[in-house]
């Protein structure tokens, strides 16, 4: 039988048919009972898991902006579109001429991910979050050739790619990690189209569960070394090891040759990478694990050292026990470290970019910007907000502060959600919203006397 179906603003449609049953299991699981800042900061306050036959499931629809509407910059800042009628806009990268590259991306078929009648809810819910959507697979670059602020050129980089994620330029290569593979492609800088066949220098765990596909990339600072973030499988492992190989891992890659190994692992899905600058340390941004209720588990932000293992799926924040994973390995569980920053219960804490060289004002003048796209499973909501992870020697310090928010309506409907963050050659801090197809720059308020 052929549903109606009510079609959104991003052009995304949901069963009208099958809306009572899913607001229905949505209003199912429990409630938060403390607010998103007791989880956030260097010592987070962790009830009790919870635990139920079913997940808190609380999905905000996608909607799309409104005509005239955009996200709410914090004091002293402004934000205004850099880029609009993007096709699902993911994860961006600043080249050193200024030019911005946008991976237009979603997830890949994954027709083995969460089988059965959960997995049927799941995609369901992706739907309306406007996840599932056909991945553009390609990278767009874009260009302000009048420094006002606004990309006023436009080209396709690259395509025929495979939901591509991170990106990162060593010399005269562009590297891009395809949820399957890490690509190498000759570039040369003002380039707006890239007609080379892409060489493979390692294949990445991917197939037909892919449960967590974004794989991001970055290289170190001297270049010598490019790092890939490669999520797990499964929520806590409930799929065996066998499909986890290689996985809830950071890998580390050698440019030239494509020889790799696992840097630091028990990450169950980290995603945005940052070095900080005065110490050059590798800090990552981790979604945490689902359905231990709403005020479980914080999503986090640490620094990673070679060697590190963080407890998945074993354990959470350190040597909290997780009972659903079996058997049990208080081996492992002794060797999990601690994160050093909470991001709040399921923020979906994915961009990361470090304030060095930023616009904004003395207040951001050293720590981490946070792209956090926002709660499936939360009731209230979390994230839908970029925050500022404030730093002192090096170290997180204070509570997060928000930069942009206003991503939800009044009634819980999602204009945007914010992805990748990164600094633009101006300062300006560029965001990617994948359900509001655009770029947003955040810039400082010309009364505050810094920036545009």
């Amino acid at each position: 039988m052929h549903h109606p179906t009510r079609r959104s603003r991003t052009g995304r449609s949901a069963p009208l048919a099958l809306l009572p049953l899913l607001l229905g299991l949505a209003a199912c699981g429990d409630i938060a009972t403390q607010r998103v800042e007791a989880g956030s900061g260097p010592h987070p306050v962790l009830p009790a898991p919870v635990t139920a036959l079913l997940p808190t499931v609380h999905v905000a629809p996608a909607r799309g902006w409104p005509e005239g509407m955009k996200p709410r910059a914090a004091p002293g800042l402004q934000v205004a579109a850099y880029a609009t009628g993007l096709a699902h806009p993911r994860w961006l990268c600043v080249l050193p001429d200024g030019d911005v590259l946008v991976a237009e991306t979603s997830a890949p078929p994954q027709p083995d991910d969460t089988p059965g009648i959960k997995g049927w809810f799941m995609r369901l819910f992706m739907r309306l979050a406007g996840s599932a959507v056909p991945s553009p697979d390609r990278i767009v670059l874009l260009r302000d050739s009048q420094g006002r602020g606004v990309a006023d050129q436009r080209w396709v980089l690259l395509e025929g790619l495979h939901s591509p994620f991170g990106m990162a330029l060593v010399g005269g290569a562009l590297y891009v990690a395809d949820t399957d593979a890490l690509l190498r492609v000759p570039y040369t800088a003002g380039q707006t189209r890239i007609t080379a066949a892409p060489t493979r220098l390692a294949t990445l765990p991917a197939g037909p569960i892919n449960h967590h596909w974004t794989k991001n990339l970055i290289a170190s600072p001297d270049g010598k070394r490019l790092y890939v973030t490669v999520g797990s499988n499964s929520n806590v492992g409930e799929r065996g090891e066998a499909v986890e190989a290689g996985r809830a891992a950071i890998w580390q890659v050698d440019p030239a040759t494509g020889a790799h190994r696992l840097y630091a692992t028990g990450l169950r899905n980290a995603n945005g990478m940052a070095f900080e600058p005065g110490t050059q340390a590798l800090w990552t941004v981790v979604n945490e694990r689902d359905e231990l209720g709403s005020d479980l588990v914080p999503d986090y932000l640490a620094e990673v050292h070679d060697g590190d293992f963080f407890g998945w799926p074993w354990s959470w924040w350190g040597g909290h026990v997780d009972a659903r994973v079996q058997p049990p390995r208080p081996d492992k569980v002794a060797q999990a470290r601690t994160p050093d920053y909470a991001l709040g219960p399921h923020t979906a804490s994915l961009g990361l970019a470090e304030a060095a060289g930023n616009r904004l004002g003395p207040r951001y003048a050293s720590g981490m910007f946070v792209g956090q796209h926002g709660s499936w499973n939360r009731r209230p909501y979390s994230g839908y907000r970029v925050v500022f992870v404030p730093f002192e020697a090096g170290r997180p310090a204070g509570l997060p502060q928000p930069v942009l928010d206003g991503f939800l309506s009044p009634d819980g409907q999602a204009w945007g959600r914010p992805v990748g963050v990164a600094l633009a050659r101006d300062g300006a801090l560029l965001v990617a919203d994948d359900v509001g197809n655009t770029v947003w720059r955040v810039s400082a308020l010309p009364a505050a006397g810094v920036g545009r």
